[in-house]
């Protein structure tokens, strides 16, 4: 097997500095991330996706022998909030087990305005039991290697950029 390296200077200025950001045309309810994508200057493009509702991309370059994009294999799934979590645990729960199982270790959530705290004390708009609620996501964590990540809906474009981001600068530095 052949290993491509870059230098560090190659990877911040000619990869991660290219790199863009695909929205699923699937998603809703995200003018947040638009605007925060568009107020840094972060590339982005709509198109769908087989998973996830954000993933990231390298535009081909013919300098560096990139003769077609080369896309992340991993995307992030995000959720308003713990109601929409919720939903998808208990109402779609088989389509999100199939998802999650074609993408193990592929796929990261972000769920925003909400907590590992506020589940635990039961503080969110549905019927699921906040046991089951939080077994069902410590199992999920373990069985497809997935992270949940909580963060309020004001951070969340950064947080969700950052995870790809990194995610990218890991692949194409082989860690």
């Amino acid at each position: 097997m052949l290993k491509i390296r870059f230098s560090d200077y190659i990877i911040k200025e000619y990869i991660l500095k290219k790199a863009v950001v695909i929205i699923d045309s699937r998603e809703n309810e995200n003018s947040h991330i638009v605007n925060w994508l568009t107020k840094k200057g972060i590339p982005f493009q709509i198109e769908k996706l087989g998973f996830g509702d954000y993933s990231i991309f390298v535009p081909k370059n013919d300098v560096l022998g990139f003769y077609q994009e080369l896309q992340l294999d991993y995307a992030i799934e995000r959720k308003a909030n713990l109601e929409e979590l919720s939903g998808n645990l208990t109402n779609d729960r088989s389509r999100i087990e199939d998802e999650l199982s074609r993408g193990r270790g592929k796929i990261d959530f972000v769920i925003e305005n909400g907590s590992l705290d506020k589940i635990i004390m039961g503080d969110y708009k549905t019927q699921y039991d906040k046991h089951s609620f939080i077994a069902t996501i410590l199992s999920f964590k373990d069985r497809y290697d997935i992270g949940f990540n909580f963060i309020e809906k004001d951070n969340s474009a950064e947080l969700i950029y950052k995870l790809l981001y990194y995610r990218l600068r890991r692949e194409v530095k082989g860690e």
